[in-house]
Order: structure tokens, then C-alpha cells, then sequence
């Protein structure tokens, strides 16, 4: 019987990816909605393609275009908008898992209802740990829905570890017998850049990733090493594992995508081609491999694999993660929302490379954090952070 799933950012590179592995395993799935923010013609696009039974916009006016749009080809297509109609798709009775790959904090609701309905979640939403950790996996236990990570570095923790079920979060480090955790980095494209250099980086050259195809949110964070601090957050909440035991390493070919240091003294690693069609599909019918149409690794053409220590001086955007991480509460909401708001200042050409974190460090300073006890909270501390950040951002 095939597996209904919604993708929650369909038009996003995880989405498409998604829908890539999807169409060479036709007889296992079937695509029950798809969801996107404001980019109707790509949407309409796949509505024709995959025949939907939803189509969500975010943005009301996308999906009056949307609608109409589809009334013209003569779909039969529903179309929804904000975030009522992601939340419905993410929890219809048809639907079996949720890709969750909407980027950033508007992720967090629908991931959240897809949980509360006990779905299977392919979480490549970072975001809905980094902001409600504690919250969120306690939901997963509360409705006993099924966790698994799409992020190439989480996924391949987990391909590392051995569970007794596909839930996370699941044992503890210690009856796993996990000393540390070892999250690669690529370095990004400003990798061998002196600090000087960094005050001139442009928004073009920030999403110019040497290794991955990303969206330019994702890009400038990995640019920054944000990216990795956000995923030393997850990993802290999936795998249930102190800071103190989550380590980054620089290594800038992308074919280690993380590794597991055991106590006896054995180092598990997973290793790949830089494609996230992989970990796509590892988590689509898991523990079942299928094939992801990527290709198979040449480890002679490869030739060699280098490794480096972190300078947390020219990537001061994973300190200030750890940081957050370790004041826990509402603290990752705060750093992930100054963030955002930063990112975007960046990339329409408000404020410099250097000064992301500078906004997240200003952000931080004069917001406390608090227990992140209940949705309210995090949604109102993330909604002060922004509009502190803006301040901070208008000011500069």
C-alpha cells in the first residue's frame, strides 16, 4: 500500500529533492499535498505534475494566483493558504509522513501538528528544535510519532547509531555508549579567508557554496557557520546529548558527513557524495533502502579527505550557538530569530558579512531568556528577538 506524504516546501532543494527520489519509487508513495510560500508559477507547476489532492501557499495572495491559475488548466486541485492550511495538511488522516522542509521559523507550527497527529517526520526543519527543543521532542514521545533526520549530518548520526526503534529522541548517550559526537563542516566558501577579507564578502559569494545546491538563507548560514551551530542544537535534542559531547570539525570535501566516537575507542563515520537525496532517501522507508539516484561514491577519485580544527574567531556565529545552547530556554529562540533577520538584512545589502553576528550578539545581550514552557512563550520571545534585531539592524 503506498505511503501518503506531504511536503511542507515542496518548491525549496530539499522539496524538489524529495520529489526526485519520489518519482523512481512511483508504486511506494503518493504525494497528498504540497506546500510552498509565494512561488506560484513553480507550484502550478508541480500541481500539474503530481496532481495533489492540497495545495497550500503560505502568502493568501500566491494562493488566490495559485487558484485561479489552476481553475484555468482545469485541476482539480485545492488550494489553501497560511498557516491553517499548512497545519491541515500536515495532519490529514490520508497522509503517513510529513517532509518538513520549510526553511526557518514558520516551520515550527505545521512540524508541530504533524507531530500532535503522530506522523512519521522527515525533519529537515532545524529550526523546530533550535526554537521549542524541549517542547517538540516531548511531543514526539506524547504522540508517539516517528522522528528521523534529513539534515546530512544528523541523518548520518543516526545511520551510526543502533536504536531499537526509528524514534528519536531514543537512549542516552550512555546506553549507547556515545563519547562524543562529531558534526563535519565544509568550511563554507570563506573557508581560508583572513577576518579582513570577510568585512568585504558580498551576498552573491555567500551563496556560492563550493559543495552543496542550497537556498540563500541556508547558504549565508553556512557561510557563517550558523548552519553548524543550529545543528549542534539539533543533534543536542535529537540524540539527547550534552554540548560538552557535540564537536565540529572542518572538512571541506562534504564526503564525511559525521561521525560517532564510541567509548571503547571505535569512530563510526557515514560517508557519501554531497547529494541530499541520501539522507532523503534513508528516512522515506526506513529501516528499507531504496535507491536515491545518486551516484555511488568513487573513493579513488576522491583520492583524500582532510580534516582542520574550528576558529571560533572567524566563525563566531558557532560560538554564539553553543552559548545559546548552554543558557537553554528560550536562548536558541532568541539566536535563531536574530539570526533570520540579520541574514536577510545581509542579503539585501543593509548590513555587512561581519555584522550578522554582531546582530545576534547585540540581540542576546539584552534579551533573557526564559523557560521555553509552552508555544506562547517561544512564539512571543522569537517575535521581541526580530523586532529588537530590526532595531539593531536599522540602526547600524
Amino acid at each position: 500500500m503506498k505511503k501518503g506524504i506531504t511536503i511542507l516546501g515542496a518548491t525549496g532543494s530539499i522539496g524538489i529533492s524529495t520529489l526526485d527520489v519520489i518519482k523512481q519509487h512511483p508504486h511506494e508513495f503518493n504525494v497528498i499535498a504540497l506546500t510552498a510560500n509565494k512561488q506560484v508559477k513553480r507550484m502550478q507547476e508541480l500541481c500539474i505534475e503530481w496532481s495533489p489532492l492540497y495545495a497550500v501557499m503560505a502568502d493568501s495572495d500566491a494562493a488566490t494566483q495559485l487558484e485561479q491559475s489552476l481553475k484555468q488548466t482545469g485541476s482539480s486541485v485545492k488550494v489553501l493558504s497560511g498557516v491553517a492550511g499548512l497545519n491541515l495538511v500536515a495532519s490529514l488522516s490520508e497522509v503517513d509522513m510529513v517532509m518538513a522542509a520549510i526553511v526557518g521559523s514558520a516551520g515550527l507550527l505545521p512540524t508541530l501538528a504533524a507531530v500532535k497527529t503522530g506522523k512519521r517526520i522527515l525533519l529537515a526543519n532545524k529550526e523546530a528544535l533550535v526554537m521549542s527543543g524541549k517542547l517538540f521532542t516531548d511531543a514526539v514521545r506524547q504522540y508517539g510519532a516517528k522522528l528521523l533526520p534529513i539534515d546530512s549530518e544528523h541523518n548520518a548520526i543516526f545511520q551510526c547509531l543502533f536504536f531499537d526503534e526509528a524514534a528519536l529522541p531514543s537512549k542516552t548517550p550512555e546506553n549507547l555508549g556515545i563519547n562524543r559526537i562529531l558534526l563535519t563542516a565544509s568550511g563554507g566558501p570563506f573557508r581560508t579567508y583572513s577576518i579582513e577579507q570577510l568585512h568585504e564578502v558580498t551576498p552573491q559569494q555567500a551563496c556560492a557554496h563550493p559543495n552543496w545546491d542550497m537556498g540563500q538563507k541556508i547558504s549565508v548560514d553556512s557561510a557563517t557557520m550558523m548552519n553548524k551551530g543550529l545543528e549542534v542544537i539539533e543533534a543536542h535534542w535529537l540524540f539527547s546529548i550534552p554540548a560538552k559531547q557535540i564537536e565540529v570539525l572542518l572538512h571541506p570535501q562534504s564526503i564525511i558527513h559525521s561521525l560517532v566516537e564510541y567509548i571503547d575507542g571505535s569512530v563510526l563515520a557515514q560517508l557519501g557524495n554531497p547529494d541530499m537525496r541520501t539522507p532523503i532517501a534513508h528516512a522515506l522507508l526506513w529501516p528499507k533502502r531504496i535507491k536515491s539516484g545518486v551516484p555511488y561514491l568513487d573513493l579513488i577519485k576522491t583520492a583524500q579527505l582532510n580534516f582542520e580544527a574550528i576558529n571560533f574567531n572567524r566563525f563566531p556565529c558557532l560560538k554564539l550557538a553553543y552559548e545559546a545552547l548552554n543558557s537553554e530556554g528560550t536562548a536558541t529562540t532568541i539566536l535563531n530569530a536574530a539570526n533570520e533577520i540579520a541574514v536577510e538584512a545581509f542579503l539585501q545589502k543593509t548590513i555587512s558579512f561581519t555584522s550578522i553576528p554582531k546582530v545576534i550578539e547585540t540581540t542576546l545581550s539584552q534579551l533573557n531568556g526564559r523557560a521555553a514552557s509552552s508555544i506562547e512563550i517561544i512564539l512571543e520571545d522569537d517575535k521581541q528577538a526580530r523586532e529588537l534585531a530590526q532595531q539593531i539592524v536599522n540602526n547600524s
